[in-house]
């Protein structure tokens, strides 16, 4: 086993044992403080969406880094500040986080008749949005550095090695294993989406696993995000479809009392393509939002038992590293599948689309 081959496990190995860190360390000052661990809280904490940035608690120190609150209210207007502004239950300009009921987690603002309510429009720029922007700059400086290593060789030196090399066999393998041959016929026009779809996805899984900033974002664990890209592949399937693939959608070639007086196939079909926008949708939702919930719960076996003695406590701590580590790695994995997945079963949808007349 060369040094290389061994710096790669140290550092696969640094990363699963960090997976755990932002969680145990905000489980260990309750269990200090002698409070009681709420699974469910810590749980919905990470995967759900904030308007600051947590970045790690030391002591009874808190480090976050505050985002912008942007709100249109009824009675102020368009207002926009840190949400600095609003830690700990403050509340500015009539503004504040609402701590429980229905919009618990959201701003919210009281009226002067005392009612509180929803803003009219929230624009903020919360831990998600700014998570998908991270991610978005860092994709797009990956692959200009790339571009900047082809321009400066010609197409007879040798192939890349390193990083730009991995980038180059991911790029053709997605292009050559799952663009070419589900597309088909005008393949060129799809592979830019579908390219950018895979590697948005695989990074944004891979950014969700390192618990530090800029990476801890739970991007495609939100089901608004996996909505709007499951549209867009919606979108291109269906607006750039041809004409034998809407008959085959609205009068296809099944028995005619299937299709009339009761437009029974029609109405199947048109459902149908609703279902696959939607498949694509909780595929990637349900699959990272799952995996990230499961390691969690791992970690907190070790605060759940903690006052079950010295030997529980202790053997049930080496059971939660053993799994969380073998979790993370497993989730390493989940994020290459589910990059690939998405993007194979958006490249079947397209090449559906395409589907040509044939004369019998």
């Amino acid at each position: 086993m060369n040094s290389h081959t061994i710096r790669t496990y140290l550092l696969t190995a640094l990363l699963c044992l960090a997976g755990a860190w932002l969680p145990l360390q905000a489980s260990s000052n309750a269990v200090a403080e002698n409070k009681s661990i709420d699974i469910k809280e810590i749980i919905f904490d990470h995967i759900g969406d904030a308007y600051e940035w947590h970045v790690a608690t030391i002591g009874d120190k808190h480090i976050s880094i505050p985002l912008p609150v942007i709100v249109y209210s009824q009675e102020k207007g368009l207002n926009a500040f840190l949400s600095s502004h609003l830690h700990h239950g403050h509340s500015y300009e009539g503004f504040h986080i609402a701590t429980e009921g229905d919009y618990k987690g959201k701003v919210v603002e009281t009226l002067s008749t005392g009612e509180v309510k929803r803003p009219m429009l929230d624009l903020s720029l919360t831990k998600i949005a700014a998570g998908i922007v991270l991610n978005s700059l860092l994709l797009v400086t990956i692959i200009l550095c790339v571009s900047r290593w082809y321009r400066r060789r010609e197409a007879s030196d040798d192939a890349p090695r390193g990083f730009v090399g991995m980038i180059e066999m991911l790029i053709m393998m997605v292009y050559d294993g799952i663009i070419k041959p589900s597309v088909g016929k005008d393949y060129e026009r799809y592979a830019p989406y579908l390219l950018t779809a895979f590697f948005f996805i695989f990074l944004s899984n891979l950014m969700g696993l390192v618990p530090i900033f800029p990476g801890g974002a739970n991007v495609t664990g939100n089901i608004a995000i996996t909505l709007v890209l499951a549209i867009c592949t919606f979108l291109a399937v269906n607006l750039f479809g041809t004409r034998e693939y809407w008959r085959e959608v609205l009068w296809p070639d099944v028995p005619m009392w299937m299709k009339c007086p009761v437009p029974l196939m029609p109405v199947i079909e048109i459902f149908g393509l609703f279902t696959k926008p939607f498949a694509l949708t909780v595929r990637l939702f349900a699959n990272i939002m799952a995996g990230h919930s499961v390691i969690l719960a791992l970690v907190c076996i070790i605060f759940v038992t903690h006052s079950m003695g010295a030997l529980i406590s202790g053997s049930m701590t080496v059971v939660s590293v053993l799994f969380t580590i073998f979790m993370n790695c497993l989730e390493l994995l989940v994020a290459f599948i589910q990059a690939y997945v998405f993007t194979m079963l958006s490249a079947v949808f397209i090449g559906m689309s395409r589907v040509e007349h044939h004369e019998k």
